[in-house]
């Protein structure tokens, strides 16, 4: 993993707090002029809109009446630095596209939250000097979009890093107090147990710092889940950590727990189905918890065939659906009754010609493209002996049937 750790300089220090002080105002000029209720931050969907085949999100607000979104992923640049990126690769100073998407979704009278870190890629936290240089690198986002909501997704390689963590949950706590209103969650892997020993380290470094976001929400898949009985078990064992770890009564640990799941297929095979979310909804209403979200829009809409071939995509669920099903599930934890009309069935693409046939004993390089599985593929980085679509976090963009 390529680091290069970058100061803060001590005049950027001192105008951090200004810069804070001014972030949600400056988001008038991205079409903002209301937030919305907390309980819509809550329900935020990821949407990858640089990647996965970004869907139109404008197309899923008519379809399902959602109103938020939870735009992924902000990291630190590939080639090193302490400064924000989409991707890795874009930098947040000169972004235009990602604008392009948020005053869109504002543009219907909605509004979106960043979340910051997720499975790849080098995470600012890892990247800065200290919580101070992790912060200002967060602000310019804030400042660059008015956010007002942000999602710390702690998750590896960063959270087995303490000195990252230690700068992730310092950052959060000086972007909170800068900017009064921000709605902060904090997203990390979830296991049997509610979290394993790194979440549960990562709540401790929180507690030391004084640190509470509004939610602490786990992701219960990846961890040999099956189905909601094993994600509700896995929620109310969260929830007892959260109790035990800062001294807090059972309605108030649910008052600041939060859920992230993930819709169809997992990484690795698991699958969850529109019953699986709803009978999580009921629990995390019934419960008063904070936050019920998922990943991700890209995936809600069915593959062809509907089961994908056994494989896990980046672009589709790998269930029987109608496009948007698992969104309405966000919209019914923020309050609001979905419309009630069929949106129109996502059409079947015509599949393109198959490109040379993948080769475990080949070398690619990022940008090279290969068929495998009736499905071709683009290399994202140099990679061998990876196979295409073993994981949705892999070397390898899925570009459709062939």
């Amino acid at each position: 993993m390529r680091r290069l750790r970058a100061c803060l300089g001590a005049a950027a220090a001192v105008t951090l707090a200004a810069a804070g002080a001014t972030a949600l105002v400056a988001g008038n000029a991205s079409g903002a002029t209301t937030a919305l209720g907390n309980r819509w931050y809550a329900a935020a969907p990821y949407l990858m809109p640089l990647d996965n085949d970004p869907p139109d999100p404008a197309a899923i607000m008519d379809a399902t009446g959602l109103k938020a979104f939870q735009l992924a992923f902000v990291l630190a640049p590939n080639g090193g630095g302490c400064t924000p990126t989409w991707d890795g690769t874009a930098p947040v100073s000169s972004d235009t596209a990602v604008r392009s998407v948020i005053d869109t979704i504002r543009a219907k009278g909605g509004d979106v939250s960043v979340s910051i870190g997720g499975y790849g890629g080098t995470k600012l936290g890892q990247a800065c000097s200290d919580p101070a240089s992790t912060a200002a690198a967060y602000q310019q986002v804030i400042t660059k979009y008015g956010l007002r909501a942000i999602d710390f997704d702690l998750e590896e390689p960063e959270y087995e890093n303490s000195a990252a963590i230690k700068n992730e949950i310092g950052a959060a706590k000086i972007l909170q107090q800068d900017n009064p209103g921000l709605y902060v969650s904090v997203t990390t892997a979830g296991t049997a147990d509610g979290t394993g020993w790194f979440g549960k380290q990562m709540l401790l470094e929180a507690k030391s710092q004084g640190f509470t976001p509004n939610n602490f929400s786990i992701m219960p898949f990846d961890g040999g889940f099956t189905g909601a009985a094993a994600q509700t078990s896995a929620l109310t064992n969260f929830n007892s950590i959260l109790q035990s770890t800062f001294g807090w009564d059972q309605a108030t640990a649910y008052a600041h727990e939060g859920f992230s799941g993930m819709n169809g297929r997992s990484d690795t095979g698991e699958y969850f189905s529109q019953a699986d979310f709803q009978t999580v909804l009921d629990y995390a209403t019934s419960h008063n918890m904070d936050r019920f979200t998922f990943w991700s829009l890209n995936r809600d809409r069915q593959c062809t065939p509907a089961d994908n071939g056994g494989r896990t995509s980046g672009t589709c669920s790998s269930v029987a659906q109608n496009s948007w099903d698992f969104a309405k599930y966000s919209v019914r934890f923020a309050g609001v009754t979905p419309p009630t009309t069929t949106p129109t069935p996502t059409p079947t693409p015509t599949p393109t010609a198959c490109k040379t046939a993948w080769n475990a004993a080949t070398a690619y390089t990022g940008g090279s493209e290969v068929s495998y599985g009736k499905h071709n593929w683009k290399a994202k980085w140099w990679t061998q002996n990876e196979v295409p679509g073993a994981s949705q976090w892999g070397p390898w963009q899925d570009e459709g049937a062939c």
